[in-house]
């Protein structure tokens, strides 16, 4: 099934529940080069075999410049040029970095997504985002450059671990919290076991989402207005999540709740317990001990800091988010 989608000067093609094995057909197998990681290269050394591949380590730690090097040096060997096509293949942190590298390898060459994991199908291989982490300070160096197509093999989702299903509906929650109270209220009738099975509500939730993100970014892919409202949970989340060594889910749902608490006292949400309620029923954490001072450190780097404050994302009501300048002095009372 693919839908085509215009973000700014750049059409990027979405082919939903489509197979690997598509991939032939979009991509010229003697210019494409596959990015993936060890984990998905052992599990799925048959389906890539027939193509040039990139292998790094697994985990958000190879989120870094060194690793983007690396993966340069092997362009190179690979004697790749500018009519090579690079196709990241795995979750959050493959996209991201496959996005990265090619947006800079010989200023710029054509890349493609294989998300395999649920949060990167429904959000971070979604909107031209690209970038690499320095240290604690997550995704600080990068670039808004869009893929030519993003596949979509909900095969991939059969080898998923648990907590990799978890961090995914951390996204899928956000998602409904700023922009879906329907969604909301269908997350709350069901269960994380019965869209794992990936039956039609699967596959649907999965649309669903990616259509709430590329909608968002459609109107506003430089984030200057209401794609900021994506980052709802995400500034403390990212502020804690490598400090502490929590994965993306679990920070951002910590993130969500310290929001929607802040978000009681300066715009009247009252249905704070209501998203922790859910956030627990998808099994993420929804409270966690952090040395302030670290956190503020961290969030006075933080790329939505204007002035002496912060662009942060508060819930009016379910379903409906807006962006209001926080102190950092707010910020610290309320953390």
């Amino acid at each position: 099934m693919k839908k085509t989608f215009r973000f700014g000067n750049s059409d990027v093609d979405f082919y939903f529940e489509e197979d690997f094995s598509s991939l032939g057909k979009i991509a010229d197998p003697d210019k494409t080069i596959l990015l993936t990681d060890e984990n998905l290269n052992q599990l799925y050394a048959e389906k890539f075999q027939s193509w040039k591949t990139i292998t790094i380590k697994s985990g958000e730690d190879q989120k870094v410049q060194a690793t983007a090097d690396h993966v340069v040096r092997q362009l190179m060997d690979l004697q790749a040029d500018r009519s090579f096509l690079l196709v990241g293949v795995g979750g959050g942190v493959i996209t991201d970095l496959a996005g990265y590298v090619a947006s800079i390898y010989m200023r710029g060459i054509s890349f493609g997504f294989v998300p395999t994991s649920l949060l990167a199908m429904v959000d971070a291989s979604i909107g031209g985002k690209n970038g690499v982490d320095v240290g604690m300070y997550k995704n600080m160096v990068g670039t808004i450059r869009q893929p030519s197509f993003i596949l979509y093999d909900p095969h991939f989702l059969q080898t998923l671990p648990d907590h990799e299903w978890r961090n995914g509906f951390a996204e899928v929650i956000k998602h409904a919290s700023i922009k879906d109270s329907s969604l909301f209220k269908e997350l709350e009738q069901n269960n994380l076991s019965d869209y794992r099975k990936m039956k039609k509500e699967g596959l649907q939730l999965i649309r669903k989402n990616a259509l709430i993100k590329i909608k968002v970014v459609q109107q506003d892919e430089n984030e200057n207005g209401d794609r900021r409202l994506l980052n709802f949970g995400h500034t403390l989340g990212h502020a804690i999540e490598n400090q502490y060594g929590l994965s993306h889910g679990e920070a951002i749902s910590i993130g969500m709740v310290k929001a929607s608490l802040i978000s009681h006292q300066l715009t009247g949400f009252k249905k704070t317990e209501r998203l922790v309620h859910l956030l627990e029923k998808y099994g993420l954490p929804t409270s966690f001990t952090f040395d302030k001072e670290k956190v503020i450190r961290v969030l006075q780097m933080d790329k939505k800091k204007v002035n002496h404050g912060i662009n942060f994302i508060l819930l009016k009501k379910i379903g409906k988010a807006v962006i209001q300048e926080i102190s950092i002095e707010q910020l610290y009372t309320n953390i």
